[in-house]
């Protein structure tokens, strides 16, 4: 017999009632995973450098309860427009449960090439979602309430490349971004165990590879060779993991790094 106060598995999957701000909700990935949450029966609050491109995104999500999801302007390679788009948040949807950093400002030059502006400017993507998630944990504070921080992070985070899945194709891929989601995955593990006492979970999911069809031509077929499951993923494969971590499904876990990799990282 269940215990009478033990959740469904439905309820504890059910995002209805939660307000979850995300960054990079037009992007590939970003944009399937908004979709997972909004399908959920989250409210979702969807920042852009653009109020206009924030507010289209948002009109296009899937709106199961009638929430009316939101769009606010901000970036978050700038801290004054983090301060101004999170007050701008919370004016709209008077409170934030749950901050899906998924916003990247892209480097495009390998180790060959790279100039220190450039690798410094791509170090500031961790930046943002430092004071990105310290501002949802001090919200999160004020109102007594529980809540969670979801980085996005990469497997190359954790491994190195394959040189030759790159080789005669495009550059490889970037040492900016290979540092900057590393740091990102330990960002987690270190905000995780000082925000436990404060209610505030902190995780990191880390997907790839995921090229998307804008990839060079061959570069899916290199990484497939790679891959244990021989095939990339698709942005869908990612809806169940941002659910989970964002849902109660998850309420006894923080500090941890899920990969949606295929198996890469396994071997």
């Amino acid at each position: 017999m269940q215990p009478s106060d033990e959740p469904t598995i439905q309820q504890l999957f059910d995002l209805t009632g939660k307000t979850i701000l995300i960054s990079g909700a037009s992007g590939y990935l970003g944009g399937a995973m908004s979709r997972g949450l909004a399908e959920a029966g989250a409210r979702l609050v969807v920042s852009s450098r653009s109020q206009e491109r924030a507010e289209q995104t948002a009109s296009e999500l899937p709106d199961p309860n009638g929430v009316g999801h939101l769009g606010v302007a901000l970036d978050h390679m700038e801290a004054d427009s983090i301060e101004e788009g999170f007050a701008a948040a919370l004016e709209a949807a008077g409170e934030i449960d749950v901050l899906v950093n998924n916003g990247n400002d892209p480097v495009g030059e390998d180790w060959r090439n790279v100039t220190a502006d450039a690798f410094n400017r791509h170090l500031q993507n961790a930046t943002g979602y430092f004071l990105l998630a310290r501002k949802l944990r001090d919200h999160l504070v004020a109102r007594e309430a529980r809540g969670s921080v979801i980085m996005i992070g990469s497997m190359y985070g954790v491994v190195g490349s394959y040189p030759e899945a790159y080789e005669g194709i495009c550059a490889a891929s970037p040492v900016a971004y290979h540092t900057m989601k590393g740091g990102l995955i330990h960002q987690t593990r270190h905000l995780s165990v000082y925000w436990a006492k404060d209610g505030v979970r902190v995780n990191c999911l880390s997907p790839g590879p995921f090229p998307s069809e804008k990839a060079p031509a061959g570069l899916a077929e290199r990484l497939s060779e790679h891959s244990p499951m021989g095939r990339m993923g698709s942005p869908a494969e990612l809806k169940g993991a941002v659910v989970f971590l964002a849902s109660e499904a998850s309420s006894y876990i923080t500090g941890q790094n899920l990969l949606v990799d295929g198996g890469w990282t396994a071997w």
